[in-house]
């Protein structure tokens, strides 16, 4: 057979075959951020006790230096954090540098970190939809920016993990500034899975639904009561649904060494994103039920446009998403 015959051959097996970059993560080296608690403490757990050599990162230092004290005393390795804004460009940045000179290159970046907030749009405040962008949809691409052309360069690849949302498939009620960050990563992931193979570096897009986390009790719901009993019903109902951080954990680092590019972290996303894509008048009609099921309980215990914008930011801060 000729050069050009196994040239041929060679592309079409790479049109339909593709490896896995990071089959274990033993021995790799690990960024993580949104480190400090939910799902990226319970990552950096995972991860350290698969082998990994975890860099780790979050907004606030003291819950991030406790959680790399909870992976050092479990047996794990941290060999780099630093706290920081990753809506903050130029912290990103010098990050990168920082762990570069100290670690070196990356084999897994993982965006974890994120914050959510709810509303209508009349509710909803510019701050709203900023926060939200800056951090879920910039953040990572700070990230990706900062750290991937080193992965590239180097020619050995890696993973990049992209945390979404079951907010960033589906039309959610209420969530429309949230959705505009989620869909964004999506779309971002969807790009780079197909641009970053010719480098071997897989891509992961993780779709959590329903995860117990901190951000369940913090998160704001723009012109919402949370105190109202209706209100904190729904929550509680949310709570008996929602899947462990530790649960989702092992979803992403199963994606990550089988390089998935969707992973779901509970049956139930799977289930209504594939509902959406099969039965799409179906599943128009099912959104206005939840819809409307929204607007129901906004009219029972909401506060009206006048009180939706609530003082200050100490519900939007970055933490875990979902």
């Amino acid at each position: 057979m000729g050069h050009d015959s196994k040239a041929v051959l060679t592309t079409i097996r790479d049109l339909f075959w593709v490896p896995t970059p990071v089959p274990t993560l033993r021995g790799r080296t690990v960024l993580i951020t949104g480190a400090a608690s939910g799902i990226g403490r319970a990552t950096a757990l995972a991860a350290a006790r698969e082998g990994a050599d975890l860099v780790l990162t979050d907004l606030h230092a003291d819950p991030l230096n406790a959680a790399v004290d909870e992976v050092v005393a479990s047996g794990g390795a941290v060999v780099y954090h630093a706290a920081g804004d990753v809506s903050d460009y130029d912290w990103v940045a010098s990050f990168a540098r920082a762990v570069d000179a100290e670690v070196g290159v990356m084999d897994v970046v993982m965006n974890v970190a994120g914050i959510s907030a709810w509303g209508t749009v009349e509710n909803l405040q510019h701050r709203h939809w900023r926060k939200l962008v800056d951090v879920n949809l910039m953040g990572p691409i700070h990230v990706i920016e900062s750290f991937v052309p080193q992965m590239v360069r180097r020619g050995s690849g890696g993973q990049v993990v992209n945390v979404s949302s079951a907010a960033g498939l589906l039309a959610l009620p209420w969530h429309a500034a949230y959705s505009a960050s989620k869909f964004g990563i999506r779309g971002v992931s969807e790009v780079l899975r197909h641009d970053l193979r010719r480098h071997n570096i897989g891509v992961s897009l993780v779709c959590p639904g329903g995860v117990a986390t901190p951000l369940v009790g913090t998160v704001e719901i723009v012109g919402i009561d949370r105190d109202d009993p209706r209100v904190a019903a729904q929550i509680d109902g949310f709570h008996k649904i929602a899947v462990t951080p530790e649960k989702a954990a092992q979803a992403i680092v199963r994606g990550v060494v089988k390089n998935k590019f969707m992973v779901y972290t509970s049956f139930d996303v799977r289930f209504a994103y594939w509902w959406a894509r099969k039965f799409a008048f179906p599943y128009e009609v099912a959104m206005r039920i939840a819809n409307n099921r929204f607007d129901h309980l906004s009219r029972l215990a909401g506060l009206g446009s006048s009180k939706g914008a609530v003082d200050g930011e100490s519900s939007i801060v970055s933490k875990p998403t979902d």
